[in-house]
């Protein structure tokens, strides 16, 4: 095989990998040769293992299609450099079960980097120091499970751990699985309470088989992320409370206060965030970082709570000793 055909084969591949479908006619355009060429560079490709379907007629083609074996992927320098990057978060993070695995595949790739590539990647690696985050972890073979129940439309069964600890049997139809930090979500429509519902992937411990296949159902109308980003927000958590600040709702977007607080507009200089917590002083204490004027409407609870913030600050910002009752004034 030519130097000039190998290249070529190369073109075809990639062109191959970045859509779905071509029509023969139009591969031939981008590489400058006959449909007849494309053809017989099509089936070279598949002797070296790419699965590549051919569709006859006007409207005929070429889509690349998954085999029975891994055959090599081309990738360009960026998507590279990404996917290393990718494997080195991984190996780093909140999935169990694939810390090993993620280092062997980068290792391999960082073997077959060009020079200038692996200097990106290594550099990254070299100046980047990683915190081990504290929290909860997910099986990788849990998140494949639940992920192929999503992707199939399956019903999956599983054992749900509560926020306190009891358990229960849930029946569900997956939708989609969100990621928050180390954190991933199931959503998914509880047959049981015939609403949609969230769930910590973490918590889950699936049942298999998985369930008969189901037709979908239409998400929520805000959206999936607007959804998740309401419950994990709001409905997940035992203390809720309204506060009007004194700034514009678009202020507060700007801000960022949105994305932990459903904000309200109320007129130009004002609107109502709902916030929610499991405990009225965390709620406090998190208000305060706003720095704005605000004003507590509901519960009269968290006033109470921000009193006694603002009392344990006002002393610790005087230098009191509560416990010996007097000040430090030395």
């Amino acid at each position: 095989m030519t130097t000039t055909t190998s290249s070529r084969l190369l073109r075809l591949l990639s062109l191959l990998q970045m859509r779905k479908d071509w029509p023969g006619a139009e591969l031939a355009d981008r590489l400058e040769v006959s449909a007849r060429t494309v053809r017989r560079d099509v089936d070279r490709l598949r002797e070296l293992g790419y699965p590549i379907q051919a569709t006859m007629g006007i409207g005929g083609g070429y889509q690349l299609g998954a085999g029975a074996a891994l055959p090599p992927l081309l990738l360009d320098d960026d998507e590279a450099v990404a996917v290393a990057v990718g494997l080195r978060t991984a190996a780093q993070g909140g999935v169990s079960g694939i810390e090993e695995t993620s280092v062997r595949a980068l290792a391999k790739l960082l073997q077959v980097l060009p020079s200038r590539l692996r200097r990106r990647v290594d550099a990254l690696g070299t100046f980047t120091v990683p915190m081990p985050g504290r929290g909860p972890t997910v099986e990788a073979d849990v998140l494949a499970l639940v992920a192929g129940a999503c992707r199939d439309g399956e019903r999956l069964r599983f054992d749900y751990e509560r926020h306190d600890g009891t358990t229960s049997r849930r029946v569900t139809e997956p939708h989609r699985l969100v990621s928050r930090g180390r954190l991933w979500y199931l959503m998914a429509w509880d047959n049981e309470r015939d609403d949609w519902r969230t769930f910590r992937v973490d918590r889950m411990r699936p049942l298999t088989p998985t369930g008969p296949r189901v037709p979908p159902r239409d998400p929520p109308e805000q959206g999936v992320a607007a959804y998740m980003a309401e419950r994990m927000n709001l409905h997940m958590w035992t203390e809720r409370a309204r506060v009007r600040l004194f700034i514009g709702a678009r202020e507060a977007v700007e801000r960022g206060i949105a994305e932990y607080a459903r904000v309200e507009p109320v007129d130009d200089s004002s609107c109502v965030v709902e916030v929610a917590s499991d405990s009225l002083m965390v709620m406090a204490c998190y208000l305060a970082m706003y720095d704005v004027e605000m004003r507590v409407e509901e519960p009269g609870e968290l006033r109470e709570e921000m009193r006694t913030l603002a009392a344990r600050l006002q002393r610790a910002a005087d230098g009191g000793d509560r416990r010996l009752g007097r000040s430090d004034t030395r």
